[in-house]
């Protein structure tokens, strides 16, 4: 292993930057040359790349984003994407490669480890989807952008007695819902894996805080709720808001907090596991090992097999959204 190269890919996640600093800076202290790759796949495929040195990365560790840059790149699923790629690969020296990035980023780390690039990928996501690992990097960051952000919601909805319903992000996965709702106190949390019935979680819990005083209302909702939403007749968390003002008079107001939860400098959590993951990507790849993903398994570093952990299911723990429920009315 001589050549290494890093790059990151699909969403952007705060603690990118501090994953792609710990693998430049072991990799050039391991005697290794560092590519850094621009634009994920789709700079792979067209060569977009330049050797990094240990100032390369000084001053990005706080900074949210990816200095590398990301992309999704459609081209890189077909074969003959893959083989541009492997072409740029050889001609560019590359031994290994780390890939930052998630599930999809992973997929393509699998399929350049198969035909003999030796990959390593680092889970970097705010929705902590990924099976294999307990905390992704971004997550913690977006959770306590969640959390700032309803708070500062909370002031106005206190002050005119409205609810309101707040929409974050997480297509599949409702973790950024579920422990965003806990820390701000939500009344009612939605989410994609727990299903739902509008007027019981909703409508009749208002009802019964009201009875004991209670004014304005925080409902937080996982993007990935609309399909469930619409079957109960409602259009998305704008027509939720509506529809909670028109059964219960209390004004309602709709927001999507969207793409503030990507940004922002990186919390100490996550600068500190982004540190420790790109740390050992890079001592697999020293030792000829590839195919590989890195992650957190009870607090310790841990890595896995791309197969065995693409194959691994993650459930979000019930008994959370039980407390969320007792303790939120």
């Amino acid at each position: 292993m001589k050549t290494i190269a890093v790059l990151t890919s699909g969403g952007d996640a705060p603690g990118m930057n501090a994953a792609v600093r710990a693998v430049v800076r072991y990799g050039c202290e391991s005697k290794l040359r560092v590519l850094g790759i621009r634009r994920g796949y789709t700079g792979l495929i067209n060569g977009d790349m330049y050797e990094m040195n240990l100032r390369s990365v000084s001053d990005i560790i706080h900074r949210g984003g990816t200095t590398l840059f990301s992309a999704r790149c459609p081209e890189f699923k077909t074969e003959k994407g893959m083989n541009k790629a492997i072409e740029v690969c050889k001609s560019n020296k590359i031994d290994g490669i780390v890939v930052i990035g998630g599930d999809g980023s992973f997929r393509g780390a699998r399929d350049l480890s198969l035909r003999g690039i030796p990959c390593v990928g680092v889970p970097g996501t705010i929705d902590n989807d990924i099976a294999c690992c307990d905390y992704t990097i971004g997550y913690d960051t977006a959770l306590n952008t969640i959390m700032d952000m309803v708070d500062r919601i909370r002031d106005t909805t206190e002050s005119h007695d409205r609810c309101s319903v707040v929409e974050v992000m997480g297509r599949h996965a409702g973790y950024l819902a579920l422990n965003g709702g806990i820390a701000a106190g939500a009344t009612s949390i939605l989410i994609p894996e727990h299903k739902f019935d509008v007027k019981v979680d909703i409508i009749d819990r208002m009802a019964r805080t009201q009875e004991t005083g209670k004014k304005h209302f925080i409902i937080m909702v996982a993007e990935g709720c609309v399909d469930m939403l619409r079957e109960q007749g409602i259009d998305g968390t704008i027509g939720l808001a509506k529809y909670i003002q028109d059964k219960t008079e209390v004004e309602s107001r709709a927001t999507i907090l969207g793409h503030v939860q990507r940004g922002g400098s990186p919390t100490a959590r996550d600068r500190i596991l982004a540190s420790k993951m790109g740390y050992r990507a890079v001592d697999l790849l020293k030792k000829g090992t590839g195919n590989r993903v890195v992650a957190i398994h009870k607090d310790e570093i841990v890595d896995y097999d791309i197969y065995e952990a693409l194959k691994m299911e993650k459930h979000i723990d019930m008994d959370i959204y039980k407390i969320a429920m007792h303790i939120s009315i």
